[in-house]
């Protein structure tokens, strides 16, 4: 998930990830674990599609900077 004018608490690019009782923040660049916790194997699921759609997940963290309507990204197969 991306939230808009979410830059208060993170102040970098990042996505939000839910997974059955577990959240977390990544950063877009990095692919930094911020905040939170997932089941290992999960998180280096959601690293290796973060890697493939890193250029995309940029683009929408500048949309949603702007309150502009983000586009959707190829989820996870």
């Amino acid at each position: 998930m991306m939230f808009y004018f979410d830059t208060d608490k993170h102040h970098l690019p990042h996505i939000h990830i839910k997974y059955a009782e577990f959240t977390c923040v990544i950063s877009i660049k990095e692919s930094e674990l911020l905040e939170g916790s997932l089941p290992k194997n999960k998180l280096k699921i959601v690293l290796a599609w973060m890697e493939l759609h890193r250029e995309e997940l940029l683009k929408n963290w500048e949309l949603a900077l702007i309150g502009e309507e983000l586009f959707n990204i190829k989820p996870m197969q």
